[in-house]
Order: C-alpha cells, then structure tokens, then sequence
C-alpha cells in the first residue's frame, strides 16, 4: 500500500480505538497519536489492573464503570482489547487502528521490552512488581488466535467509521511516516 493509499489522520477523528495482542505496539502508537491530536491516551492494561501489584486484574464491574466513564469524553486514543467493553468502546469511537502483526514478532518485541527499563515503557502498570512473564506468552500464542476471529466480528459491525488493518511493522511505520508521528522516548 502506497502513501497515497493511506488514510490520512484527519480522517480518523478524536476518538480511535487500537487493538491488537500484547507488544504488537499499541502503547507506543497510543502516545503518539494522543500527542499528536492533543487528547488523552488511556490504556486499558492501566485501568484493568491494580497498581503496585504483579498486574493483578480489577473487578470486572469497577473496570467497567470506569471504561464507561471515560470513553464518555470528547477525545481519546484508547489501546487494549477487553471484549467486556469493547462492543460500547467502538459505539463511541471515530476509527479503529487493528495492529495484527504475526505473533512471533511481537513476542519478540515482548522479550526485548523486559530487557528495557521499566519506567521507559507506555502503557506499564505503575509500580508493576514484575514485567516478563511466561503466562503472557502463553496467552499471546494460544489466546490471541482465538480473540482475533471474535475482535473481526466486532470490527465487521464498524461499517460508519474507518478500520484500519495493519500486519506488519513496516505497514505500521509507513503510517507512522504518513502521519507525521515520530518514536516517541518517554519522558521522565
């Protein structure tokens, strides 16, 4: 796909949803976009765990009343899938970016984000007491398959706001380049 192929980032509006598996660059691209347009960048991880834990999970009715709360406001970028929320996510949503890399990539990207410094992650649980884990790869490689028919179902219902499919880095980064957007550093 050609530059001249792309949507351009006007065309997205201020609310867009991107989803996709664990460390396929969702957080990254998140930041970004939410810098860009001037709105919030809110991560589901952040809001479906508890900080200072080993990303232990919220109750689904407080992540759920606060999901609902905020995809209530004007802009957002939002990253994370969270199907319990999804279906509502996208009602309010003015485009979709679906990151959908081949898995072994991302658990790739996933071994090198554990070698990095924590507080230099987006999207990382504050005060997170652990970042690898075995059980997120397991779940990379044996759920996400199974999710991605279900989050294809969803996306089939977004006939009214643009979806955009990525599959690759180099897709991802030529819409980066299209966009404008720069690879974020986190600040301090």
């Amino acid at each position: 796909m050609s530059a001249k192929d792309k949507i351009a980032l006007e065309q997205l509006g201020q609310r867009i949803c991107i989803l996709g598996p664990s460390n396929s660059g969702k957080s990254t691209l998140n930041y970004t976009l939410a810098q860009k347009l001037g709105v919030p960048g809110i991560h589901l991880d952040q809001v479906a765990h508890i900080p200072n834990t080993a990303w232990k999970r919220r109750p689904d009715e407080d992540f759920i009343a606060e999901h609902d709360e905020l995809i209530k406001q004007d802009g957002w970028v939002i990253d994370g899938n969270y199907s319990v929320t999804m279906k509502k996510r996208l009602a309010r949503a003015t485009a979709v970016i679906w990151l959908d890399p081949n898995l072994l990539t991302c658990i790739w990207r996933y071994l090198i984000r554990c070698r990095k410094d924590p507080d230099q992650l987006f999207g990382r649980l504050d005060g997170a007491t652990r970042e690898f884990s075995w059980g997120l790869i397991h779940w990379t490689l044996r759920q996400y398959p199974k999710n991605r028919k279900k989050y294809k179902k969803f996306l089939e219902a977004c006939q009214d706001i643009p979806v955009i499919k990525i599959s690759t880095m180099r897709e991802l980064n030529a819409y980066y380049k299209v966009w404008g957007l720069t690879r974020p550093i986190k600040p301090a």
